[in-house]
């Protein structure tokens, strides 16, 4: 933790000079000692510790000084530090001004220069004030601090970025707060949001995610031109077939244009994964999963998202939306699949401002004691539900099917659960709501009945999308966008037009050899986290055997 300053501030030069001395001597090895000039120059100073999250201890402050006096100063200093001790110096003609500041700024003490020797006159005031700030100090977070706007999309998608990442950060609400209001208006007068501080004093305002990954210290660009493997998508698939290609000594990288884990890595809590009795939460698994990857010199690309796969000869050329190729011999495609997003009127300018995707783990504590509402039926859904009833007043699952899909333990779960209900054969029909969500409406299809509820957030969990387009002129895919593998790229019992090897293609591998397919971007695949880590090791397994061959 930064040292907390003991601010002196003194236009007189020698005065100065011979305070920071007896401050320094004294003080210098637990308090950072500031002097400087003028109450304005300080002022400015402090706007910048503000912006840091530094925090000052104690201000010693000379009452006579051109354009700003000393209990001038400390006026404006205690509306950024109150908790900071004041104590001011004076020379015997300003004794009445002392007196009167101690109402007027709280003043906790006065000293009489001169103040030597400071073992007397100096040090046991001093000592004693900052022996009882200490006792009652409330330090300040230490960390990245995001400040921006509950209904902000780019807020949300920053959030859930630093939250699935695993990096602390301290979310300030500038409706709320009003001194996060003025953080923010002290570094830009424009409205986009949010801004993020860093314990640097570095600011960003409203980055895209790479440049929030390049600022937090994550890895943005291949250290290799060449790889063995490219693993695209880092969820259960993807991580496990880079921990085998890993620990076998194989160069491998892998892209993800999000964050670590996928669909699972979002999940509160996975309780039916081997191994796990009392269950694991998605990013618990993700990080160890991602800290086994790279024990064994796997490269993980952040915020990097892979638009095309190119073909030459030996090599599959992997082409990064910034422009970049980067070459390896073997790839796999494990980027997993989205959640359909709503398509009625108004849900779109909605999203990130009470709509959310698969987000319930990022944004539930913003929803306590609300009203909110889940769409969809299976596992995720689920989850979410479970982990958003400890926060919301109720929770409310809209089920358009004749009942939930998800696993017996969780509708089991959500069934005795108080703040659960369920409604099945429900679909929604609106959303309402001009900055933010208010209102949803929908319909239940067996009476026809439409309701209309008040609504602080619905958290969407319908469908998946598979992630297939990168490879969407280059693979065989169903019409859903699914990727073919193994006997469903046959046709009649012969390999598909322009495969060029004499063998079958293996069992994951798609119609293009050397490329490959795993998880929930593959056709035929079973949507659980353990069927995901099997086929991911089963596609390394096949890949080693496609370089064996080449």
């Amino acid at each position: 933790m930064a040292k907390p300053v003991i601010f002196s501030i003194d236009d007189d030069p020698s005065v100065l000079n011979s305070i920071e001395r007896d401050l320094r001597a004294k003080y210098g090895s637990d308090y950072r000692i500031i002097p400087i000039n003028s109450g304005k120059a300080a002022l400015e100073y402090l706007k910048k510790m503000e912006q840091r999250n530094e925090t000052v201890a104690l201000f010693l402050v000379d009452q006579r000084m051109p354009e700003m006096n000393g209990t001038e100063f400390l006026a404006e200093a205690m509306k950024t530090y109150p908790q900071a001790k004041r104590v001011l110096l004076t020379a015997y003609a300003d004794t009445q001004a002392a007196i009167d500041s101690i109402n007027e700024v709280r003043l906790d003490y006065y000293l009489m220069k001169p103040w030597h020797p400071p073992s007397e006159r100096l040090y046991p005031i001093l000592d004693e004030l900052l022996e009882d700030w200490k006792a009652h100090v409330r330090l300040p977070y230490e960390g990245i601090r995001v400040a921006g706007a509950l209904w902000s999309l780019s807020s949300h998608q920053v959030k859930d970025f630093l939250t699935r990442h695993q990096i602390p950060y301290q979310w300030l609400d500038v409706e709320k707060d009003e001194r996060a209001r003025k953080l923010v208006e002290g570094v830009t007068s424009e409205t986009k949001l949010p801004v993020i501080f860093f314990p640097d004093g570095k600011t960003l305002i409203a980055p895209d995610l790479k440049q929030l990954a390049d600022k937090v210290g994550l890895q943005t660009q291949a250290g290799l031109p060449f790889y063995d493997i490219i693993v695209i998508g880092s969820g259960p698939a993807g991580l496990a077939a880079a921990v085998y290609a890993g620990s076998e000594g194989y160069k491998c990288l892998v892209v993800e244009k999000a964050a670590p884990g996928g669909q699972a890595g979002s999940s509160p809590k996975i309780e039916n994964y081997l191994g796990f009795p009392s269950g694991i939460s998605g990013d618990d698994l993700t990080r160890r999963a991602v800290s086994q990857a790279k024990r064994f010199g796997v490269e993980i690309l952040s915020a990097q998202e892979a638009s095309r796969i190119v073909v030459k000869d030996a090599y599959r050329i992997v082409q990064l939306k910034d422009g970049t190729e980067i070459s390896s011999h073997a790839v796999l495609i494990a980027t997993g699949a989205s959640f359909h997003t709503l398509k009625m009127s108004g849900a779109d300018k909605l999203t990130g401002a009470g709509i959310y995707y698969g987000a319930a783990y990022t944004e539930a504590m913003n929803y306590k004691d609300g009203d909110v509402f889940v769409v969809g039926g299976a596992n995720s859904a689920a989850q979410g539900a479970i982990y958003l009833s400890q926060f919301a007043r109720k929770v409310t699952v809209l089920v358009r099917g004749h009942e939930p899909t998800a696993s017996k333990h969780l509708v089991d779960a959500m069934q005795s659960n108080p703040k659960i209900e369920i409604l099945t054969d429900t679909d929604l029909l609106d959303v309402k709501g001009s900055a933010t969500l208010e209102q949803i409406t929908f319909k239940n299809t067996k009476t026809n009945q439409t309701q209309t509820c008040d609504a602080s957030a619905l958290f969407v969990f319908i469908g998946v999308r598979p992630q297939s387009q990168m490879v969407a002129d280059l693979v065989k895919r169903s019409d859903k966008g699914y990727v073919f593998t193994g006997p469903d790229v046959m046709v009649d019992k012969n390999p598909p037009q322009g495969w060029t090897l004499e063998r079958d293609p293996f069992l994951l591998e798609t119609s293009t050899p050397g490329i490959f397919a795993a998880g929930d971007v593959r056709f035929g695949t079973n949507h659980r986290v353990a069927s995901a880590v099997g086929e991911g090791a089963i596609a390394y397994a096949l890949m080693k055997e496609y370089l064996k061959s080449l």
